[in-house]
């Protein structure tokens, strides 16, 4: 039974940081790109960070790219969202995500297959 569960959310005030931990189980880990996404109140879910198999590659979201940074250990099975700079516009639950790949190199948008639970990051003004 693969569980993704992050940790690491909480309230922060605007231009501070915060570090999301996601702990995989139940999956050959270094097999899987690993994604982070977010939902803000009254959007859709969306991709804000992702990293291959290996962690040699990343991909971010404009509104992401510089602020945060997505990183992973495949020995301990975790991977982790560094935000910095953080902005109210942050506010969102924040999802870890799973997808298998036969590509090394590859870290996908999209067809994630495991997710978890989700955590919230609330940025105040």
């Amino acid at each position: 039974q693969v569980q993704l569960v992050e940790s690491g959310g909480g309230l922060v005030q605007a231009g501070g940081s915060l570090r999301l931990s996601c702990a995989a189980s139940g999956l050959t880990f270094s097999r899987y790109a690993m994604g982070w996404f977010r939902q803000a109140p009254g959007k859709e879910r969306e991709f804000a960070a992702g990293i291959s198999l290996s962690g040699g590659d990343t991909d971010y979201a404009d509104s992401v790219k510089g602020r945060f940074t997505i990183s992973r250990d495949n020995a301990k099975n975790t991977v982790s969202l560094q935000m910095n700079s953080l902005k109210p516009e942050d506010t969102a639950v924040y999802y870890c995500a799973a997808q298998y790949h036969i590509y090394t190199d590859a870290v996908p948008r999209l067809s994630y297959e495991y997710w978890g639970q989700g955590t919230q990051v609330t940025v105040s003004s």
